[in-house]
C-alpha cells in the first residue's frame, strides 16, 4: 500500500535518530512533516521570551533541513484534537507517526489523537527516541515499579544492555519517491511563527547565547567531542557553578527540545570512550544522561509526580506561603550576592549550571526561605530553556529534601559554597555589576561591609542593594528542626497507612492499576 503520511514533531525536532519519521516514510507517496502550536500555551503558560526564541530557531532549522530534502515543515495553529480531522480528511491521510512522549498532559493528548485517527481509518506509528530506553520496559523489568535509586536504575539497565544506537537521518535517496505537496502560499499559511504572534517582543529577550536547532546541536556536540581528555575525565561535582564561561556542555536545552537525540549523544560518547580510561557514572557524561533516564521513568509511573500532594515518594512537609520571600528570590534580591547572581544569570541567559540549581533550590526550601519546591519548580519552568516536567520535578523534590535524597541536615551556604571555586566573586561582579567595586573579603557578604567601604563600592547595603531577608546561620538551624519533624510525620503516616486496612479489604490506586497493567504486557512478552 501506497500512503499519505503526517509524521508530527513534538520535542523531536531534528531528523537525525527519528525513527517514527523515517517510518513515515516507508511505502510513502506524499508526506506532510508538521508542527503543531496550540494557541493556548503562549496566552495562559508562563514560559520566558528566552524559550520561545530557541523553539522559533529550531523550528527555522528544522524547516531549513526539510528543504534539502525537498520538503518543508507546516506549522498548523489549533488544539490537536481539531487540526488532526480536517488534516486526515484535506491530505487523504492514511499514516500517522510521532514520537512517544511520557508526559501525563502528552499521553492523554495523544489517546485523544490515536482514537482519532483510528475513526478515521488512519495507521498511527509511534517510536521511541526521547529517552534512551523505553521507560515502560525499564518499569516492566523491575517487576512493574519504577527504580527509586540511581543504582537500581543501572542494574535494570544492565539486564537490558546498551541503548539502541541512533538510526540515521532521512536522505535525498530515501526520499525519492517520496513528495511534500508545497502550495505558492506554503509560506503565509504554514510559516514559522515571530515572537509578536506569541506575544513576545526581541527587546524582552537576553542575549544570544545559545541558538536553537538540530545544526548547532550537532555543531556542539561535535566541538566537546574532539576535547578527548576534558570528556574522558568529566567529573559533574568537579565542575564550577560560577565559572564565567559554562563549565559544562549546555547540550541540555538541545536534548530537551530534541533537537540532539539522547542516543546520539550516547553513542558519541561511547566511541570518545573507546579505548581510554575515563570516568563512569554517576559523574560522568555518560552518567549525566542516566541521569536524566531516571527521572524520565519515575516521572511515567509517579502519579502526581510535579507535586506534593498525592505524590506517593514525596515527602509531606507544612511549607511556608510567603508571597514576598518567593518573589526576592525568583527575582534575584534576597540580599546574598551568590543567591541573587544565579538568578540573575537564569532570568537573562536561561540556563544555570547544574550546582547552582542546587545552591538557589536549597536556599528557597529547606535551607533558608523554607517554601514549597512546587513553587521554585514553576520559576525554573518558566525561565529554564531545558524546563523538563519530568527532570525539573525530580530535581526539586531531590534538592529540598522530600524525595530521593534524606541527608536533609546537609545545607548549601550561600556564603561558602560559591567561595569554593569563585574566592573573588568574578561571577558576582559579572551578573550583578553594582557590587563589582567591593573588595574580594566582602563580595559574598556585602552588609558586613564597614559604610567608608560601601560609599566607595558606590552600592549602599539597604539602599541600592537588600540586606539579606534571612540570616542564614540562624534560620538553617531552624528549618533543620522543621525538617526532622516532617519526616517523623511521614514515617509514622507510612506506618498508620501499612496497618488501616483491615484484612480482606482491597485498596487500588492509580499506581497499583499500571503496576497490574504492566505486569499483564510483561506475561504477554514472555509468552
Amino acid at each position: 500500500m501506497t500512503h499519505y503520511s503526517v509524521h508530527w514533531f513534538r520535542k523531536g525536532l531534528r531528523l537525525h535518530d527519528n525513527s517514527a519519521l523515517l517510518a513515515a516514510l516507508q511505502d510513502c507517496k506524499e508526506i506532510y512533516p508538521i508542527f503543531i502550536l496550540d494557541p493556548w500555551f503562549p496566552k495562559n503558560m508562563c514560559v520566558s521570551v528566552n524559550r520561545w526564541r530557541f523553539l522559533i530557531e529550531s523550528l527555522k532549522d528544522l524547516d531549513e533541513s526539510l528543504r534539502k530534502l525537498n520538503s518543508r515543515l507546516f506549522v498548523i495553529r489549533g488544539n490537536p484534537a481539531e487540526v488532526f480531522p480536517c488534516l486526515f480528511k484535506d491530505w487523504k491521510v492514511t499514516r500517522l507517526t510521532f514520537e512517544v512522549d511520557t508526559e501525563p498532559y502528552a499521553r492523554q493528548r495523544d489517546a485523544k489523537i490515536v482514537k482519532l485517527a483510528e475513526e478515521h481509518g488512519v495507521e498511527v506509528i509511534q517510536r521511541v527516541s526521547n529517552t534512551l530506553y523505553d521507560t515502560e520496559r525499564v518499569i516492566i523489568e523491575n517487576n512493574g515499579k519504577p527504580p527509586l535509586t540511581y543504582v537500581r536504575l543501572q542494574t535494570i539497565l544492565s539486564s537490558l544492555g546498551p541503548p539502541k544506537k541512533p538510526v540515521p537521518a532521512p536522505s535525498l535517496e530515501l526520499m525519492r519517491n517520496c513528495q511534500t505537496p508545497c502550495k505558492d502560499l506554503h509560506d503565509a499559511r504554514y510559516d514559522i511563527p515571530t515572537l509578536e504572534e506569541l506575544g513576545k517582543s526581541s527587546a524582552e529577550a537576553g542575549p544570544h547565547l545559545y541558538p536553537g536547532g538540530e545544526t548547532e546541536a550537532l555543531r556542539r556536540l561535535e566541538h566537546y567531542m574532539q576535547r578527548t581528555s576534558w570528556v574522558c575525565n568529566f567529573q559533574k561535582p568537579e565542575t564550577s557553578p560560577n565559572s564565567l564561561d559554562p563549565s559544562t556542555t549546555v547540550l541540555s536545552p538541545y536534548v530537551k527540545f530534541g533537537c540532539l537525540s539522547a542516543r546520539t549523544f550516547w553513542w558519541r560518547l561511547s566511541e570518545t570512550y573507546r579505548g581510554r580510561k575515563h570516568s563512569q557514572p554517576p559523574v560522568s557524561l555518560h552518567g549525566q544522561l542516566l541521569w536524566r533516564e531516571f527521572f524520565y521513568v519515575i516521572g511515567a509511573a509517579i502519579p502526581n509526580f510535579d507535586r506534593m500532594v498525592g505524590n506517593p515518594v514525596c515527602t509531606q512537609v507544612d511549607w511556608d506561603d510567603n508571597r514576598e520571600y518567593l518573589q526576592a528570590w525568583a527575582e534575584g534580591r534576597t540580599g546574598y550576592p551568590f543567591i541573587d547572581a544565579i538568578m540573575t544569570q537564569l532570568r537573562t541567559e536561561g540556563w544555570i549550571h547544574h550546582l547552582a540549581r542546587h545552591a538557589v533550590a536549597c536556599f528557597l526550601t529547606r535551607g533558608d526561605l523554607w517554601i514549597s519546591w512546587e513553587e521554585g519548580q514553576k520559576v525554573f519552568e518558566e525561565l529554564l530553556l531545558d524546563a523538563d516536567v519530568s527532570l525539573n520535578a525530580g530535581n526539586w523534590q531531590w534538592l529540598s529534601a522530600s524525595a530521593f535524597f534524606h541527608q536533609f541536615y546537609r545545607v548549601y551556604s550561600p556564603v561558602a559554597f560559591g567561595k569554593k571555586t569563585d574566592k573573588n566573586g568574578d561571577y558576582i561582579k559579572k551578573y550583578l555589576p553594582f557590587l563589582k567595586k567591593f573588595p574580594a573579603e566582602y563580595i559574598y557578604e556585602p552588609w558586613k561591609a564597614p559604610r567608608s567601604i560601601q560609599q566607595r563600592a558606590g552600592c549602599i547595603i539597604g539602599t541600592d542593594y537588600p540586606k539579606p531577608i534571612v540570616l542564614h546561620e540562624q534560620v538553617h538551624k531552624i528549618n533543620i528542626e522543621r525538617m526532622k519533624a516532617a519526616y517523623a510525620r511521614h514515617a509514622a503516616t507510612k506506618k498508620d497507612s501499612m496497618e488501616s486496612p483491615k484484612k480482606g479489604t482491597k485498596c487500588t490506586s492509580d499506581h497499583e492499576s499500571l503496576t497490574n497493567a504492566l505486569k499483564k504486557k510483561k506475561r504477554k512478552l514472555n509468552n
